[in-house]
Order: structure tokens, then C-alpha cells, then sequence
């Protein structure tokens, strides 16, 4: 009984962590800024765990059974935690902090509970060091365990909903473990020469294990069934985030993706995100690409850092002097579905198909630390800095890396939120370009789904607008470009800090500018 109780801590402490890592991931996919959502779920789980194990002192008698309705419990509300949450978000955005917290508490409080009863179990086959060395061992190792599984191969190939449901069904499979263990006894220990014989102290009585298999049952029955049609409890929440019509869903190793169509507009959404729409995305990559790409006649060679769905890939291929495309983009499932999906490949024009297009999947800054390759267009097409993954990419150190990459003459481009919404945000990209030796053009362009975009060329000397294009944007020429480049009093220049990677303060301006628009 020893080793399986043992064991039963490892899944246990497995099972209590993937919980609160699941919380922690749903909740910065849906709120943003992963650093407050983890520290704020591990911190109320912790407690919760610290609670729970105060309360354990009240269980007096009856462990094996108490145990084993914990057990059953944890699997079903850690379970069904993921449904839970996304079910909230989606249909009843305003109460979602306090269903996240209170099921945070709640699983938290219950796995508090299971370890003190453990090692009370045990203190009547091991004396008390070997109980909480051997129990502790066991906790930390199945903790070890989750924490290298889950981002590697659990939440990209399986999805949040499907995990909790899986770690739900190995709580409740441990509860029938137990139940078996504890059930298998006579309910007498034999006594030794001069005693008298007395009852196990842990065993089940026939009518106890019964009720508790029937509960193991019904859990056992919700979990897989969940598990079964966790696709379609992923849609349904996703229908009451997303008021258009998903054509494509996919979680992977980075983002949860999303398309959506009405009528003849497509829409991408990363993380819940809106990253373009196919009725107006013309209008932000006529500003990413051609304003800097029209004053560099001799420009060949081009890098594109994100921009996975080939969109300013297409514009680039407009000019006919271009060699080479390279674009580095982190994920290969985004890269893949904009390249094979006819929907989305008629709307890049198959750019990323293209002889002169070059795909890598890896980490823009690691793939320019360890790349010497020179472009004469740079262009930054990430996601808003709203975590500090993201932030990275817009700090001073990372522009330092990537001037080193620019022709004597090129230019870079960013894409750099807007300057209407989050203006702090966008003058603190114009300062940390400034700092790390760039002279910037700052400027604008209207985008009907995101109103005021803001962008910034940089360069090692000053930028002069082109006088004539020599590809024809569809949404300005040279005489209306020029008002792009002067900013009204109300998205005129502010100052800010530089965003550095010890501080990345850009991300907690981001945040504060966003939250008060989505208010």
C-alpha cells in the first residue's frame, strides 16, 4: 500500500499543478499580460493549498474515505475548470475574475487537502521522517513532471480543455485506486502474541466502497465525456467570443488562432485578438510596406519579421527589383495555414508560395543573433507588445541587434500600435528606437476595424518622404502621404521611459492604454 499511496502523490501533485497552469494560460490568453495572470493564479493557489492544509486538521476520522471524495472533487472542478472559464468569458465577460479566483481558491483549498491526509495515512507504515521526506519527494517530482509537459507537448497538442479534462479523469482514477487499496482489507489487523484484535484503522466498509465507486462513476462519466466532445465545447465558447462565423480554430505551441467569416470578410484573430480584417487589411500594409520601400529604388533583399499571414509579403512582391524575401515568423501553423489554405492564400496571393519568399519558423531575436545576413527593408510586423514575450521584441536591445542587419542605407519599419489609443505606448517605441541610435520618422494611417495605426521608419539618417511610388498604393498617394507624417494635438508626442528589457516598461503602458479603451 506504501508505494501506491507514494505513487498516488506524484499524480496528485501532477494533477494540482496542471490546474493552476491551465488557469494561468486561459486566463493571459483572454486578459493579456501573462506576468500578472501566472503571479496572481500561483499566488491565490498557494494560499488556497496553505488553507487547505489548516482546515486538514478538522478531519479526524474517516481519512481514507475523505481522501477519496477529494479526490472526486479535485477531478471534477479542475477538470471542468477550463470549460468553466471559457464559458464565462464568452457569454459573461464581467464576472470571469471572480469565477477564475474562486476556482483557483477552490482547487487549490481541496489539494491542500490531500497531502496532510496522505501523511496521516502513512505515519501507520512509516515513522514521520520517512513520511514527509518520501511524500514531499513525490510532490516535487510530479510537480517536475507538469511543468516540462504541459508547454512542450499538453497545451499544444491537446488544447486546455482536453488537459483539464485528462488530469480530471487521473484524479479520479487514483480515488478508484484508493478505493480498491483501502477496500481490500478485512477491516481486521491480525493480532500480535498477548493483543487483542482491532480494526484497521483505514479500511472501507463494503457499503462506503460502494457509494464511493458509484461517485467515481458519474465522474468518471462527465470527464470522458468532456473530454469527448471538448471540441465542441471549444466552439461554443468561441461563438459567444467571436460574433462571425469560425471557418478555422487551432491551438498550437504559441497561440490559439482563429478565422472567422461574414459574408466576404475574413478576419484573424491571435489569442482573441482582431489581427486583421480582409476588407480593410490593404490599408495597413500599404503603410507598413510602401512609404519606406518606395525611396529605396536599389533595395533586393528583404526581411520580414512576423507577419505569418504573407500579407505584407505580397506588397514587397509588387516590386519588381526585389530578390529576396526572408521572413521569420515564430509559428509554423500560422505559416503553414496562410500557405495552403485557398481562402487565405487568395488574399496574400500566394506570396509565401512565391521562389522569392523564404519561410523560417524560429524566434526573431535568436535568429538575428545568430544570422549575419544584411537586408536593405526591414519590416517589424509583430503583435502588440502585451506581454513581456512580446515586449522583447520592441526594446532597446533588440533594435541595437537589429541595426546591425540594415545596408548602409536601409531602412526598418515597425508597426507600432496606435498613436490615438495607446499614445504612450507608441512615443515610448519612437524614444527606444531613438536610444538605440536610429533618427525615426514617425506616422500614421487609418484603419477602418482598428481606427488610428500608428508606424515608424528608422534609419541611420533622415527620412524623406518619396515623391512618386512606383507601385501605386491603393489607399494614399505621394500628395495625401505627407499628412500621414504630422500628428494632431491629440496623438502628438508625449514623453515616456525607454523600454528596456529589465523594465519593459512598454507592456505596462500598453496594458494601462488598452484596459481603458475596453472599458
Amino acid at each position: 500500500m506504501r508505494h501506491a499511496l507514494l505513487f498516488s502523490v506524484f499524480v496528485v501533485a501532477s494533477c494540482g499543478l496542471a490546474y493552476e497552469l491551465i488557469a494561468a494560460a486561459l486566463s493571459s490568453y483572454v486578459l493579456g499580460d501573462s506576468v500578472t495572470q501566472f503571479s496572481t493564479v500561483i499566488g491565490t493557489y498557494l494560499f488556497a493549498m496553505g488553507v487547505g492544509s489548516w482546515l486538514s486538521r478538522y478531519i479526524e476520522r474517516g481519512l481514507a474515505i475523505r481522501f477519496i471524495q477529494i479526490e472526486i472533487l479535485v477531478g471534477v472542478i479542475g477538470g471542468f475548470s477550463a470549460v468553466i472559464l471559457f464559458l464565462v468569458f464568452a457569454h459573461l465577460s464581467g464576472p470571469f475574475r471572480l469565477v477564475l479566483y474562486g476556482l483557483v481558491f477552490v482547487t487549490g483549498m481541496l489539494v491542500g487537502l490531500e497531502i496532510p491526509l496522505i501523511m496521516r495515512i502513512l505515519k501507520n507504515e512509516l515513522a514521520f521522517k520517512e513520511v514527509v521526506s518520501q511524500v514531499l519527494t513525490f510532490d516535487y517530482l510530479g510537480a517536475l513532471a507538469v511543468s516540462i509537459l504541459f508547454p512542450l507537448l499538453l497545451a499544444p497538442h491537446l488544447g486546455l480543455m482536453r488537459t483539464s479534462m485528462m488530469f480530471g479523469l487521473f484524479n479520479v482514477l487514483v480515488a478508484l485506486w484508493a478505493i480498491a487499496l483501502f477496500g481490500r482489507d478485512s477491516g481486521i489487523v491480525p493480532a500480535a502474541a498477548g493483543q487483542v484484535e482491532r480494526a484497521a484503522p483505514m479500511a472501507l466498509p463494503p457499503s462506503a466502497a460502494s457509494f464511493l465507486r458509484a461517485q467515481c462513476a458519474i465522474a468518471l462519466l462527465l470527464l470522458v465525456g468532456g473530454f469527448a466532445f471538448a471540441d465542441k465545447l471549444t466552439a461554443l465558447a468561441e461563438e459567444g467570443i467571436y460574433a462571425d462565423q469560425i471557418i478555422y480554430a487551432e491551438s498550437t505551441p504559441y497561440q490559439r488562432i482563429v478565422v472567422t467569416r461574414w459574408r466576404d470578410d475574413l478576419r484573424l484573430h491571435l489569442n482573441g485578438n482582431l489581427q486583421f480584417s480582409s476588407r480593410d487589411e490593404y490599408r495597413y500594409h500599404d503603410a507598413l510596406v510602401h512609404p519606406a520601400l518606395a525611396t529605396l529604388p536599389g533595395a533586393k533583399r528583404v526581411l520580414i519579421l512576423g507577419g505569418g499571414d504573407g500579407l505584407a509579403a505580397r506588397e514587397v512582391l509588387r516590386y519588381p527589383q526585389i530578390e529576396s524575401i526572408t521572413l521569420v515568423d515564430l509559428d509554423r501553423n500560422m505559416t503553414n495555414l496562410f500557405a495552403k489554405a485557398p481562402l487565405l492564400t487568395a488574399l496574400n496571393q500566394n506570396a509565401l508560395s512565391s521562389p522569392k519568399v523564404k519561410v523560417l519558423n524560429q524566434d526573431a531575436l535568436l535568429w538575428l543573433e545568430q544570422n549575419p545576413d544584411m537586408f536593405d527593408l526591414i519590416l517589424i510586423d509583430f503583435p502588440d507588445p502585451s506581454n513581456f514575450s512580446l515586449g522583447k521584441l520592441y526594446s532597446s536591445a533588440f533594435y541595437r541587434l537589429l541595426e546591425k542587419h540594415l545596408s548602409a542605407t536601409g531602412l526598418a519599419v515597425i508597426q507600432s500600435t496606435s498613436p490615438y489609443y495607446a499614445r504612450k505606448s507608441f512615443w515610448c517605441i519612437v524614444a527606444t528606437l531613438e536610444d538605440a541610435g536610429f533618427r525615426t520618422a514617425p506616422y500614421h494611417a487609418y484603419v477602418p476595424s482598428f481606427g488610428e495605426w500608428g508606424y515608424i521608419i528608422a534609419g541611420r539618417g533622415t527620412f524623406v518622404p518619396p515623391a512618386a511610388f512606383p507601385v501605386v498604393p491603393r489607399s494614399f498617394d505621394a500628395p495625401s502621404l505627407k499628412a500621414l507624417f504630422e500628428f494632431p494635438p491629440d496623438m502628438a508626442r508625449v514623453p515616456t521611459e525607454v523600454n528596456r528589457l529589465n523594465n519593459q516598461v512598454l507592456v505596462r503602458y500598453f496594458e494601462e492604454e488598452w484596459r481603458r479603451v475596453m472599458r
